[in-house]
């Protein structure tokens, strides 16, 4: 049994690297690849970018839909979107404060929050169905639509970010190979994930959905992670908080893809807290963006310790 839990640990993190670097090089090659071809880095900054950051959560939660790991795929996004703010932005604000700017507060904070609330309203009968994953997909679609819109009004400020964030190579089959070789890795990185962690919560005696929340939601969050570490060394603030709220909405509009191909069914328990606990961390952000128009150094602490509380209780 011991030897079966190292060997299956070893598999994961295994995994967790494919994963990581597959992520990595999707994101670059297919940006690269944009940015040659003229696309505007804004708009590959809140396509490409912002859907490559999820592609993760995306491939781990197709592969354990055709294994019919429901609660892996349910614990993931859940999971993923708590980390976002409690693990990742807690320890952004740590390293740097993060300055908000009103139309987050206005618009993509409330969207958020709205589409998390409707996806619990959804899962009410503990089944997401193909019409709901449609719903929640063209919710999706619309708000990448209207970020898009909203992001050319300010072309030169923004456009200075995100060119920042895309640099060029013009080098075709250079991007090319990378968006290949990107998606063969987070292919073989999310199989070897799934697999290893079904193994490894038959061996502890767990459900697939404590080990979808904790250990696999923040492997696959390890792309928001780095993004945003790296934004806060640099001050970027803007990319911090826009990954993590767009992170969180493309997580969202991943389960209503999953379901769109497969109804998702999911466990009550999950209903009565997970998604309750993720609802709240998100209001939580209201008050703290509204206070000066940042999130402070103490406030990110905040988080950071509801996070790890959130860890403690589950366990």
């Amino acid at each position: 049994m011991e030897k079966q839990i190292l060997y299956s640990l070893a598999v994961f993190i295994f995994g967790l690297i494919f994963l990581y670097l597959g992520g990595v090089g999707l994101v670059k090659g297919s940006s690269r690849l944009a940015r040659a071809m003229g696309i505007n880095p804004v708009l590959i900054g809140l396509t490409i970018v912002a859907f490559g950051t999820s592609a993760p959560e995306l491939v781990v939660s197709i592969i354990a839909a055709f294994k019919g790991s429901n609660d892996l795929i349910m614990g993931n996004i859940l999971g993923s979107n708590i980390a976002n703010i409690g693990l990742i932005l807690g320890i952004s604000a740590l390293i740097y404060p993060i300055s908000i700017k009103l139309t987050l507060i206005k618009v993509e904070l409330p969207f958020m929050i709205s589409i998390s609330i409707l996806l619990l309203l959804l899962s009410q009968n503990l089944i997401i169905e193909h019409f709901e994953g449609a719903i929640l997909f063209i919710l999706l679609i619309s708000m990448i639509i209207y970020s898009c819109y909203d992001a050319f009004k300010e072309p030169k400020e923004i456009e200075k970010e995100f060119s920042e964030l895309v640099q060029v190579d013009r080098s075709y089959y250079k991007n090319i190979l990378y968006i290949v070789f990107g998606i063969i890795g987070l292919s073989i990185g999310a199989k070897l994930l799934v697999d290893s962690a079904i193994s490894i919560a038959q061996s502890l005696g767990v459900s697939q959905a404590l080990i979808g929340i904790t250990a696999v939601a923040i492997g696959t969050s390890l792309p928001e992670l780095t993004t945003s570490v790296i934004a806060a060394l640099k001050r970027e603030s803007g990319i911090i908080i826009g990954n993590i709220i767009g992170s969180n909405i493309f997580n969202i509009g991943i389960l209503g893809i999953i379901s769109v191909l497969k109804p998702i069914e999911m466990k009550q328990h999950l209903l009565e807290f997970e998604f309750c606990i993720m609802i709240l961390f998100s209001i939580i952000l209201l008050p703290i963006m509204k206070t000066g128009f940042k999130i402070a150094k103490t406030e990110g602490l905040l988080l950071l310790l509801f996070y790890l509380m959130f860890l403690r209780f589950i366990f």
